[in-house]
C-alpha cells in the first residue's frame, strides 16, 4: 500500500502544475496531448474525472487498452468505455492517468472529448461564469468523489459531486451549468416533492442527458423552494424513470391527499435504495445566479458564489 501512494505521489510530480485553473465557461476547452496525440477537450463540471476521448478522433493516439472497461447508464442505454493508463499533458508536462474511449463523444458539442474537473493535475479548479452580481455569498458543499490522482486506479469514472444533507439523509448535487435547465433523478425527486410539497404538470418531454442521450423528463413545481446556500429553486425537470420512479409525486390538477396526523403509514421496506443515486443536477436556469463556481480537491469542497 505505501509503495502504491509513493508510485501516485512520483507519477503527479512530473511537470509541476500550478495550484489553481481558472475555465472560462464561455470557453471551457483545452488542448491536451495523449500519448503524443493532440486533443481539444471540453472541461466540463458534470463530465466524469476520468478523460474521455471519443473514438472517433483517436485515430492518432497510440492506444494500449488495459482490459478495464466502464459502462456508463443513462436509463435504459449503457455507454461502454475502453480504458488505458496514458501519458496526458495539459500543458504543464506529462501525467500518466487513466483515460477513457468511447463510441460517442459525452458531449456533441465537445467531439473529441471530455474531463471533469478532478481529473484535472490541478488541485483547485474555478469556472467563471460572469461578472459578480451585487449581494453575493459563498455556500460550501463537502465534495465526493474528487478525482485526481485516484483516477490513475480508475475510480475517476465518477464526477466530483457535492454532497448535502436533504430531509435526515444525503443528497447528491451535480454542477452542469453546460446544460440549460436544473434535473433531478426520480428518486431525488420524490423526497424533494414530500419534503417541499411538489408536484408535477405538462407532458413528458426528451431532453438530452449525456452522450447524446435523451431521456423523458417532466416539470415539477415546488410550493416551499428548495434551498441550496442562495439559491431558491421553485421548479426542476424530473427524469421520470431514472433512479427510481416518479409514480409517487402528485399530479398538479390533483386534489391533495388528506392525511390524519396520528396515522401511521407502514411501507414495504423491499430491498434498500442506493441513495447516492438521488442526484440533483443544477443547469444553467439556476446558476445563472452564480460568479463562480470552485472544485477545490485540496480541502473536498465545492464553493457556489452566487446572488
Amino acid at each position: 500500500m505505501v509503495a502504491r501512494w509513493m508510485a501516485v505521489a512520483a507519477l503527479t510530480t512530473i511537470g509541476a502544475a500550478p495550484a489553481e485553473r481558472v475555465v472560462r465557461i464561455d470557453d471551457p476547452f483545452v488542448a491536451v496531448s495523449v500519448n503524443g496525440a493532440a486533443f481539444r477537450v471540453r472541461i466540463d463540471p458534470a463530465a466524469p474525472n476520468m478523460p474521455l476521448i471519443a473514438k472517433t478522433a483517436d485515430r492518432g493516439a497510440k492506444s494500449r487498452r488495459m482490459g478495464i472497461s466502464y459502462v456508463f447508464g443513462v436509463g435504459s442505454t449503457t455507454i461502454v468505455a475502453d480504458t488505458e493508463v496514458a501519458r496526458v499533458d495539459y500543458g504543464a508536462g506529462p501525467v500518466k492517468q487513466r483515460i477513457g474511449r468511447t463510441r460517442q463523444p459525452f458531449a456533441a458539442v465537445a467531439p473529441q472529448g471530455s474531463i471533469g474537473p478532478g481529473g484535472l493535475p490541478e488541485p483547485v479548479v474555478r469556472f467563471v461564469l460572469h461578472a459578480p452580481l451585487v449581494g453575493e455569498r459563498t455556500v460550501t458543499m463537502a465534495m465526493v468523489r474528487p478525482g485526481f490522482p485516484e483516477t490513475l486506479f480508475g475510480s475517476g469514472w465518477t464526477a466530483s459531486e457535492a454532497q448535502i444533507m436533504f430531509d435526515g439523509a444525503p443528497l447528491h448535487v451535480r454542477i452542469d451549468p453546460l446544460h440549460p435547465r436544473t434535473l433531478a433523478t426520480a428518486g431525488a425527486a420524490v423526497r424533494i416533492a414530500r419534503h417541499n410539497d411538489g408536484t408535477l404538470s405538462g407532458e413528458a418531454a426528451s431532453t438530452e442527458i449525456r452522450f447524446g442521450i435523451e431521456r423523458p423528463v417532466r416539470t415539477m413545481r415546488l410550493a416551499r423552494p428548495l434551498a441550496i446556500g442562495p439559491l431558491a429553486i421553485d421548479r426542476l425537470g424530473v427524469c421520470i424513470a431514472d433512479n427510481g420512479k416518479a409514480d409517487a409525486i402528485r399530479e398538479s390538477d390533483a386534489e391533495p391527499v388528506k392525511t390524519d396526523p396520528d396515522e401511521i403509514v407502514v411501507t414495504a421496506s423491499g430491498k434498500k435504495r442506493d441513495l447516492r443515486r438521488d442526484v440533483v443536477s443544477l443547469g444553467a436556469d439556476v446558476l445563472a445566479r452564480c460568479s463562480s463556481i470552485v472544485f477545490d480537491r485540496a480541502t473536498a469542497v465545492i464553493r457556489l458564489t452566487c446572488a
